[in-house]
C-alpha cells in the first residue's frame, strides 16, 4: 500500500466497529497481584492505546520496523541522541535546527561527545569527517531554514561502510514526499508538532527505526524513565492529521511552488531556497529522492536584516510566527529567532506556504516587498 493508504488503513489498535478511533484517556489499567499486563497496557507513562495507534501509523508510513513516539520533537531527538555511547563522535549537517546545535552544546561535553558540523552536500567533507569513532551522522534534507538538499543514499553508503548509523530530520518533507528508511538511513525523526498533526494545535515527535533492535528499545525505555510520553489526546489528533497529510502536503507544495517562482523574479529578492526551483544547487537531488519540492521556503531579501524585517513587519494575511506546516501561512526572520549567536543570514525570511489561495498570498508578499 502507498503511504496515503497506510494512513487511513493502519490502526495499531482493535476497534469496537467505530468508524473513528476512540480516544482513552485513562492513565492506568488493571493488572494482576504480581503486576502481570492483563490488557495490553499498564501505565500511560509506558504507552497509552492512542499513542499505540500512531506508532503503527508512523512505522508503516515511513516503511520502519518501529516507531516512538514523544511529546515532542525535541524530546524525540534528545532520546536517539542519550543513546550514543560516550567519548563518541556527532557529525551534523552545519544548517541544522538551532536547538539541536543547542542541545549538543549543552549534553554533550559532560558525556565526552564530539560534536563535528560539516557541509553534508559535500561527500568528500564527510569522508574525511568520518572516523572510527564516529556513532551517527546527522542531518535535515530539506534543512532548516536554508532547504539544503542532502542525498540520503550517498550519505548512508559512506556512513555505513564507515560502521556508522544515519538519522535524518524529515520534517519539511514528511513521509509522503520522501522516505530515508528507503534510501538507506537507520532513523527519521519528526516533529509531529508540524505536518503531521498540520493545524498549528499539538506538539510531539517521533522516531522510526528501519530495525527492531537493542537501539530501537532503548528509545522506549528514555521515554519511560524521563517521561517524555506523548498525551493521548495528542496522540489522537496525530493519527487523524495524518489521514488528511496527502491531500493537504499536494496543496502545501503547490502554493509553495508558485511562490517561489513569483519571489525568484523579484528584485527585492537575492535568494529563494527552495528544493524544486529550476537551476538551484541539489535540484536534481532533490527531484529524485522527494516526490514534490515541500510546503517549506527561504528567501534572503535585499537590504539584509533591515530588508528582512521591513518585509516581515509589512504582511498583512501572513502571520509572523514560529513553527510550520499548518494551514495557514507563517513568515519568520530566522536569525531573530536563533538568539543572540544566530546562525541564520541576517537578511532570511523563512517562509511556511499554507493552504490559502496562491493569488492571496503572492499579492500580500508583493505589497510587502514595496518598502
Amino acid at each position: 500500500m502507498k503511504p496515503e493508504t497506510i494512513a487511513i488503513h493502519t490502526p495499531g489498535i482493535g476497534r469496537d466497529g467505530a468508524v473513528a478511533a476512540s480516544i482513552q484517556l485513562s492513565t492506568t489499567w488493571q493488572h494482576g497481584p504480581a503486576y502481570e499486563n492483563l490488557h495490553g497496557f499498564t501505565y500511560v507513562r509506558d504507552t497509552n492505546p492512542n499513542v499505540a495507534d500512531l506508532e503503527a501509523r508512523l512505522a508503516a508510513m515511513e516503511g520502519g520496523a518501529v516507531a516512538a513516539a514523544f511529546a515532542s520533537g525535541m524530546a524525540a531527538g534528545a532520546a536517539l541522541l542519550a543513546g550514543l555511547p560516550e567519548g563518541c563522535r556527532v557529525i551534523f549537517h552545519h544548517d541544522l535546527y538551532h536547538d539541536f546545535r543547542n542541545l549538543a552544546a549543552a549534553t554533550f561535553p559532560v558525556r565526552k561527545i564530539e560534536a563535528v558540523f560539516i557541509d553534508m552536500t559535500d561527500l568528500e567533507a564527510l569522508g574525511d569527517a568520518l572516523t572510527d569513532n564516529t556513532a551517527l551522522v546527522w542531518f535535515e534534507t530539506p534543512s532548516n531554514p536554508k532547504l539544503d538538499i542532502i542525498d540520503i543514499a550517498a550519505v548512508s553508503r559512506l556512513a555505513h561502510e564507515a560502521g556508522t548509523q544515519v538519522a535524518v530530520d524529515g520534517t519539511f518533507a514528511t513521509p509522503v514526499l520522501q522516505r530515508p528508511l528507503d534510501l538507506g538511513a537507520d532513523y527519521v525523526i519528526h516533529s509531529l508538532t508540524k505536518y503531521m498533526g498540520g493545524h498549528s494545535d499539538i506538539q510531539g515527535g517521533a522516531v522510526i527505526a528501519r530495525e527492531d533492535n537493542d537501539a530501537a528499545r532503548a528509545l522506549f525505555a528514555t521515554r519511560k524513565v524521563t517521561g517524555g510520553v506523548l498525551s493521548p489526546f495528542n496522540a489522537w489528533l496525530v493519527s487523524r492529521g495524518l489521514q488528511t497529510l496527502h491531500c493537504r502536503m499536494e496543496a502545501h507544495c503547490r502554493n509553495a511552488g508558485v511562490l517561489a517562482e513569483f519571489l525568484s523574479a523579484h528584485d527585492r529578492v537575492e535568494t529563494v531556497h527552495y528544493p524544486f526551483l529550476s537551476g538551484r544547487a541539489g535540484e536534481d537531488i532533490a527531484r529524485a529522492q522527494m516526490k514534490a519540492g515541500g510546503g517549506m521556503l527561504s528567501v534572503e531579501i535585499v537590504g539584509g536584516r533591515d530588508g528582512a524585517l521591513a518585509v516581515a513587519s509589512r504582511v498583512k494575511l501572513i502571520l509572523n510566527a514560529t513553527s510550520l506546516g499548518g494551514v495557514e501561512s507563517l513568515i519568520e526572520h530566522r536569525a531573530s529567532v536563533e538568539g543572540p549567536t544566530p546562525r541564520s543570514p541576517q537578511g532570511l525570511l523563512r517562509l511556511s506556504v499554507g493552504l490559502e489561495n496562491a493569488d492571496d498570498l503572492i499579492e500580500d508578499l508583493d505589497q510587502a516587498l514595496d518598502f
